[in-house]
């Protein structure tokens, strides 16, 4: 099994070698590990590991390999949601019924229609295809299905086929203390410096003392000012909704980014930048901070970094009101390019697959807002968006 593994590294292109292997296998008849699966893998991975870029390639190699070494004692029985019995009503359709189905006929149709229906119903409906309710075709409620309608009352997103979203939601603030699974991100955001020494006359200048005291035949201490990375990074995060699936991956790239950088500056919005932005997730409506504000506040050489997988309705981009919590009076595209214009050194991350943007039209609305400055938040991607702030 123990070659298995070294000859599976070499061909995921981890540059392992003979003597790195020999090494890991005299670690273990030496026994310098318990035989438990977990201290193994901190081992091989220190022994046979090099390069921080190799980890993610070992970790997919290493769970291939000794998949199944772990026992599952101790773990509980996941009992059924009580949400997921009140379901019953949901109904699922095939696609030729789902085919058959048409759209309401866009935006300005669809919120007439909604008006319409809030003023003529007076109960609650479960099915059908007109009023609002669960289950059934109408293009207003929940657990149901329909192309083009407006979601009301449920907690997350089926088909992905609302235009509008009425729900209150609560978010969650990113960890900051997260200890990260992978230091590759760690890595590429240290690409983004530019160092300069500021400050009081702290450190020790070796070759200025060494030079000093030559040149005056006694020990000259030579003091400079300790060196800092002077880049300045504004942060604005997309939280909740879609990217539930992500928070993960932005709880690393959040604490490496408060590791690297000492003058950064973060916000939180939703799918699409509005008129306002918010720190605290749990305050985010009564304490939210006019995003004229921040523009104002922080000046052109700030380097701008937006986290979002900028997918939602187009409407959400093009319309005002097209907000799914609140009614905007300008459109998201119009606070996009704002910024865009304000902050020459500005780039959009993005978690999800490079391969999957052209399905979602809402990914090309907005790289193109951007000049095309979107990049996969992958070690690739970090890479390629670091270079464009440097500029």
């Amino acid at each position: 099994m123990f070659f298995q593994f070294f000859d599976e590294l070499r061909s995921a292109r981890v540059p392992v070698t003979l003597k790195e292997y020999l090494a890991l296998m005299d670690a273990l008849d030496k026994g310098v590990i318990d035989l438990r699966v977990d201290e193994f893998y901190y081992l091989a991975r220190t022994a046979l590991v090099k390069d921080e870029r190799n980890l993610d390639k070992f970790d997919r190699v290493f769970g291939h390999v000794f998949k199944g070494l772990e026992t599952l004692e101790g773990t509980e029985v996941a009992q059924i949601p009580e949400d997921w019995l009140k379901a019953l009503t949901e109904k699922f359709l095939t696609e030729e019924e789902k085919k058959q189905i048409e759209a309401l006929g866009g935006w300005d149709k669809l919120m007439e229609t909604l008006k319409q229906r809030l003023a003529e119903q007076k109960k609650r409906h479960e099915g059908g295809s007109k009023m609002i309710g669960s289950g059934g075709t109408s293009p207003f409620g929940n657990s149901g299905y329909n192309p083009e309608g407006i979601r009301i009352g449920q907690d997350k997103s089926r088909h992905g086929r609302a235009v509008k979203v009425w729900d209150k939601r609560e978010y969650k603030n990113l960890d900051d203390s997260v200890e990260l699974g992978t230091r590759n991100i760690k890595v590429a955001l240290r690409r983004l410096r530019k160092w300069a020494r500021q400050g009081a006359e702290t450190e020790l200048d070796l070759p200025g003392t060494i030079r000093n005291t030559a040149n005056k035949g006694y020990l000259d201490l030579k003091l400079v000012p300790e060196r800092h990375n002077t880049v300045k990074v504004l942060l604005f995060f997309d939280i909740g909704g879609s990217m539930d699936a992500y928070i993960k991956l932005c709880e690393e790239l959040f604490s490496a980014a408060k590791t690297e950088f000492k003058h950064m500056e973060f916000f939180y919005f939703h799918n699409c930048l509005y008129e306002g932005v918010w720190k605290d997730n749990r305050r985010r409506h009564s304490e939210k901070t006019a995003t004229w504000d921040v523009l104002h506040k922080f000046p052109s050489d700030y380097k701008v970094v937006f986290v979002g997988d900028a997918t939602m309705s187009p409407y959400e981009i093009t319309y005002p009101g097209g907000s799914v919590e609140h009614w905007n009076e300008e459109a998201g595209a119009v606070w996009l390019d704002r910024v865009a214009q304000i902050y020459p050194n500005l780039v959009w991350l993005n978690p999800v697959q490079e391969k999957h943007w052209e399905y979602t039209p809402s990914i090309g609305l907005i790289n193109q807002i951007i000049s095309g400055r979107m990049f996969p938040l992958t070690l690739t991607g970090l890479d390629g968006a670091m270079k464009e702030l440097n500029r």
